[in-house]
């Protein structure tokens, strides 16, 4: 038995104590490591450098410790049972690392327990401790360890079958609200963590909808005894991570519906599309997986091409379940379609880099975006979604409305996902064609091996829905329909570059491939002070640009770092890469029909 004990040993320096407690430990000595990445989050995050102190013992005597890398340790060998000693520095409040304070504490198991080389399969025990204090004797626990002496929402003894279970069920200890529905007569609980004014009973309500499309989308719910929805509600943040019975979430509080609220705010629509993301991962991710992921080695990189069904599809589906469960209506599902396209148009990388180059190089290229990432590559999540899309709607087009990739997901959910068979490569494509009888050799090669943008306004029009480019009305339009405006905006001028407030100007953070200012000669980093000798600033450089004529250059003065320079700068047409998407008018019955066969939204 291997068993593990976690203390909240200094709320206020953010210290986690752990005691690993090895009963038959390897004779040739013990060799112990943390992961340097979390399943979920493809970048080498190297959670070993929070460990503060670290001490080992075999009775009343100390052992030796020896560090073999930047994560991997040695300890003597001993002849009886071995304990490890070791405090984690947690001050990382995101869903993928560790988090303590006065106000909560919360870790995932990458950050906290040490692996016992060979004995990786060897069952677990766990007990988490509550800090001292009688300001902390509300504190609760949310996790789906399954408990092993602790009472529901308790401290005490949990239990895991094996190293890989145990790291999949993050913690959150901390006074949170705590409500609950039942899907599938399974209940799904929802902790949320931080201050809030949330309509809960709306919240459970609108996630059952949820849930309740999605288990019927693959026919069942994978075996779990619980499902839990981990939220953190903070100022401004976003981010989520799936794991095999739960979820963690982090969130806007603004985002969290309130009472008394009828429409769903775009915030809300956000968080709900987030929690659909992390929910469909279930299937998709979480039990349907590449086969490197079977048993990964989490102290290096593991490349697979597949990143882009994975996440893509996954991302297709999120926004797409909201409208198949009524959350949101018909054109809400169109504008975010709508952004989505928008945001991929916008980035020149799109036809640089593939969706298969893109999910390979996840490790170093996606998870580590640069000043110029837009120019070089392309989103795997949302380049995905719309192959996920194109391909759903070739399928239904080229198989006059027999087949879907509904009916790929199942088929997928059936063949890998219910046993833990892994998928490699090449089975995604294999099995499409077999499901559907169609060649789609030539689609996938074009999306998933090639740079040409995809034929989504051919497709969308196959289901009635025309899509429509436009430029960009300002800075914030992310694309969609905008109420009460029929016509499409004129084409202003525009910088051809993204830009952030500073305390000097507005500072340049990505420059756009043939844009003006790079053209101009501006880069990333420099800090806009003048336009024309006016001052220039954040909240009025877009502005001062939109008004210079066409055709016309202006001066800009810009600081690179202490260096004041001078740039000549000619504004360019803002292009045409937004997107609108409207159902076509007079589209005929069978565009109707295939419309509402598609989206199944009433």
């Amino acid at each position: 038995m291997i068993s593990y004990q976690v203390y909240p040993a200094s709320l206020q320096a953010h210290l986690f104590e752990v005691t690993l407690c090895i009963e038959q430990p390897d004779p040739e000595g013990q060799v112990l490591t943390l992961p340097a990445w979390i399943p979920g989050s493809y970048m080498i995050r190297d959670f070993a450098r929070n460990i503060v102190t670290m001490q080992a013992a075999c009775g009343s005597e100390w052992v030796q410790l020896e560090k073999l890398d930047k994560q991997t340790w040695r300890c003597d060998a001993v002849s009886g049972e071995l304990k490890v000693v070791y405090q984690v520095y947690a001050w990382d409040l995101s869903i993928r690392s560790a988090h303590l304070d006065a106000t909560h504490g919360y870790f995932n198991g990458t950050s906290l327990f040490l692996k016992v080389i060979g004995q990786e399969s060897e069952s677990c025990k766990v007990e988490i401790l509550p800090p001292e204090g009688d300001a902390y004797r509300n504190w609760r626990v949310a996790t789906t360890l399954p408990a092993d002496g602790a009472k529901h929402l308790g401290f005490g003894g949990y239990r895991a079958a094996d190293y890989e279970e145990l790291v999949d069920h993050p913690v959150e200890m901390g006074e949170f609200t705590h409500i609950a529905f039942e899907v599938a007569g399974v209940p799904h609980e929802i902790a949320i963590t931080g201050r809030h004014q949330a309509d809960t009973e709306r919240l459970c309500r609108d996630l059952k909808a949820i849930c309740e499309y999605q288990i019927g989308l693959f026919g069942e719910l994978p075996p779990m005894e619980r499902y839990l929805f981990q939220v953190m509600a903070v100022g401004d943040g976003y981010g989520g991570l799936e794991h095999r019975s739960s979820t963690s979430l982090l969130c806007k509080r603004t985002d969290l519906p309130r009472v008394g609220e009828v429409e769903v705010s775009e915030g809300y629509r956000e968080f709900l599309g987030l929690c659909s993301h992390e929910y469909f991962h279930l299937w998709n991710v979480k039990r349907i997986r590449p086969a490197v992921f079977q048993k990964a080695d989490l102290s290096t990189e593991v490349y697979t091409r597949l990143l882009w069904a994975f996440e893509g599809i996954t991302s297709y589906y999120d926004d797409l379940s909201l409208l198949r469960s009524g959350r949101i209506d018909r054109q809400g599902y169109l504008d975010l379609l709508s952004r989505t396209i928008t945001r991929v148009l916008r980035g020149s990388g799109r036809l640089k880099q593939t969706l298969e180059e893109s999910s390979f190089d996840a490790w170093t290229r996606f998870y580590k975006q640069d000043e110029n990432a837009p120019n070089a590559i392309v989103s795997y999540y949302a380049k995905g979604a719309l192959a996920a899309l194109a391909l759903d709607l070739t399928i239904r087009r080229d198989s006059g409305g027999a087949k879907s990739l509904d009916d790929v997901m199942r088929a997928l959910w059936q063949r890998h996902g219910r046993e833990d068979i892994g998928v490699a490569e090449s089975d995604i494509e294999a099995l499409a064609a077999e499901v559907t009888g169609l060649d789609l050799s030539a689609f996938f090669d074009q999306a998933l091996r090639g740079t040409s943008d995809l034929p989504l306004e051919e497709l969308l029009a196959g289901v009635g829905i025309e899509l429509i480019l436009r430029p960009a009305r300002n800075a914030k339009d992310r694309g969609g329909v905008v109420k009460g405006e029929l016509e499409a905006p004129a084409s202003r001028p525009v910088l051809g570059a993204h830009f952030v407030a500073d305390s000097g100007g507005a500072k340049l953070s990505v420059v756009l491939d043939g844009g003006a200012a790079r053209q101009a000669g501006l880069a990333a980093g420099d800090v806009i002070v003048a336009v024309d000798g006016i001052r220039a600033a954040a909240d009025t450089l877009e502005a001062q640009i939109a008004r210079v004529p066409a055709g016309y250059s202006v001066s800009v003065h810009a600081f690179r770092r202490d260096e004041l320079m001078r740039f000549d700068l000619r504004p360019q047409p803002a292009p045409m890469d937004t997107c609108e998407l409207r159902v076509a008018e007079g589209g005929g019955e069978d565009g109707r029909k295939s419309l509402q066969v598609w989206l199944q939204d009433g």
